[in-house]
């Protein structure tokens, strides 16, 4: 998003501080942060001291991995945590449409809003659906508050099942979204009650750790990553105060400024059918392996996120696209995906709606100097035989992967290793794909698209004018402790200490870099 730091006009923003556009960087720094309930001070985090999370002051020697051991479901809370007297703990039926839909509504309304009530983030049935009915999805982990009297919902948050990989260990998580309170009850300091009673749900489910991000500081980040963002319709963000005409501009010259071909130049691009799924997933997980922090995706996950499902009704727009690139040969060579966030403008006569598309997965066999050699071993999945043999508990970190899908990941190099001519090599295929990636967007009607500094986006986002914003996200972990992960940030003045990577001497230890190297090893992408 764009921010009140002025960049140049070279990366392509404008230099503008309007408050408006301050109001759209905050509510993008807020997307992901359960910031119903105002932050305390850096110094106080009651709450937070109070879990087993990194604390601030830990000592590097510390062991890295999980801060408290596992625990059998008997000795796991089997009660759910208190609420004021007046209110509940529901599981939310996601499967049931019109549960699906009190969800929206709440979230329409109370979920992440800027200061000054002019931007809001616009979720949709059919995008909820898509984040929430992951594969594997437990029921159990959509928890919401209900009123008792009025049986209304009043509160929700939700856990996603994920297989992540931190450095050269891979466990289960929980990926923690959409923590939501409604407005008129944030002073009863349910957000730390909701987070309990999630991770209760979650040991009993013999899950013991998580992911989650917050545009504010909490204990402790593990990664910080910023957002970039570029535009595409320039008259129109113009219009809403997203961005303004620099002084000495006319709007057709800041228009021109922006303009892309008429037409993809990247050969063999076109969109991702389900025929595709295996290649992608093959490709996919090679290239993820490059990362200190990544997700593991199995071809069922693949097919769930990438490949598109038919709108519920004829009037709603796509959640999600995918594009890949087929060689002469048939091979799937590159591949990304986008994903469909709008928001809402409040109080403009002209437009009500910023079409946002939100830089998603992506993946190019430019990032390696061999050809993978694929397995031919589809052996049931060692995660499922774990699962026959001991209880939940006890092998939350078997791979849930089948045999030949793990072996996508054997004999990749991680990203800080990578030769300068593999590194140029992948910028210049980036740029091209992601080049075609706007024009798609473009098309598709999107008002501008936002990126992460995280995965290898610092190789491509000022070559094709993507702009910082002032929004930070910082990830963290929970019951896991960790090195910092480099979150592609310091390139620039105004980024010096934000980055945990940067300031933390164990970081040093566990990813060793020369002074002039930069990137990212943070491959999580959240929505």
């Amino acid at each position: 998003m764009a921010g009140d730091k002025a960049p140049d006009a070279s990366s392509g923003q404008s230099t503008d501080t309007s408050p408006s556009i301050k109001n759209l960087a905050r509510l993008l720094s807020m997307l992901q942060s359960g910031a119903e309930d105002a932050p305390p001070a850096p110094h106080e985090h009651k709450f937070w001291k109070t879990q087993p999370v990194k604390q601030p002051g830990d000592k590097s020697e510390l062991p890295m991995g999980a801060i408290e051991p596992n625990k059998p479901p008997e000795n796991v809370r089997s009660e759910p945590y208190a609420l004021p007297s007046d209110f509940e703990f529901v599981t939310v039926n996601m499967d049931r449409d019109e549960e699906l839909k009190e969800v929206y509504d709440l979230l329409t309304h109370h979920y992440v809003e800027d200061g000054e009530a002019t931007m809001r983030f616009k979720y949709t049935p059919d995008f909820l659906r898509w984040v929430l009915h992951h594969p594997n999805y437990n029921k159990a982990w959509h928890v919401g508050v209900r009123v008792k009297s009025s049986q209304k919902l009043v509160a929700f948050i939700a856990g996603i099942p994920q297989e992540l990989r931190v450095r050269d260990t891979a466990f289960h998580v929980t990926e923690i979204n959409f923590l939501c309170v409604h407005k008129r009850l944030r002073t009863k300091r349910m957000a730390p009650v909701l987070i309990k009673e999630i991770t209760r749900r979650c040991n009993q489910s013999g899950i013991f750790q998580a992911i989650y991000t917050a545009g504010q500081v909490l204990p402790t980040p593990i990664s910080c990553a910023r957002y970039y963002h570029r535009t595409l319709r320039a008259r129109k963000l113009v219009e809403i105060g997203f961005s303004s005409v620099p002084r000495g501009m006319t709007m057709e010259e800041h228009e021109a400024r922006f303009a892309l071909p008429s037409t993809t130049s990247v050969p063999g691009l076109r969109e991702m059918q389900a025929s595709d799924v295996p290649a992608v997933g093959r490709l996919l997980r090679r290239y993820m392996a490059r990362f200190d922090m990544a997700p593991r995706f199995s071809d069922a996950e693949v097919r769930h996120m990438f490949v598109r499902a038919a709108p519920t009704t004829p009037a709603a727009q796509p959640v999600i696209w995918a594009y890949v690139v087929e060689a002469p040969n048939g091979s799937i060579t590159d591949f990304f995906s986008f994903y469909n966030l709008p928001s809402s403008v409040l109080g403009n006569e002209k437009h009500d709606t910023l079409a946002a598309a939100y830089l998603f997965y992506y993946a190019s066999d430019a990032a390696f100097d061999n050809e993978a050699t694929p397995s031919t071993s589809d052996e049931a999945s060692p995660y499922d035989i774990a699962r026959r043999e001991k209880p939940a508990w006890q092998c939350s970190d078997q791979s849930h992967l089948t045999a030949r899908e793990a072996a996508d990941e054997a004999h990749v190099q991680p990203w800080y290793t990578e030769s300068l001519d593999c590194k140029k090599r992948l910028k210049a295929r980036l740029c091209a794909l992601m080049d075609d990636m706007l024009i798609l967007a473009r098309d598709q009607g999107f008002d501008v698209v936002n990126c992460l500094t995280g995965m290898d986006n610092a190789l491509f986002t000022q070559e094709l004018k993507f702009g910082p914003g002032d929004g930070f996200l910082r990830f963290y972990l929970f019951n896991w402790r960790v090195a910092p992960i480099a979150g592609g940030m310091g390139t620039r003045k105004d980024e010096e200490g934000l980055d945990p990577a940067a300031v933390d001497e164990s970081a040093a230890v566990a990813r060793p870099l020369p002074p002039t190297t930069y990137g990212s090893g943070n491959g999580i992408v959240m929505v």
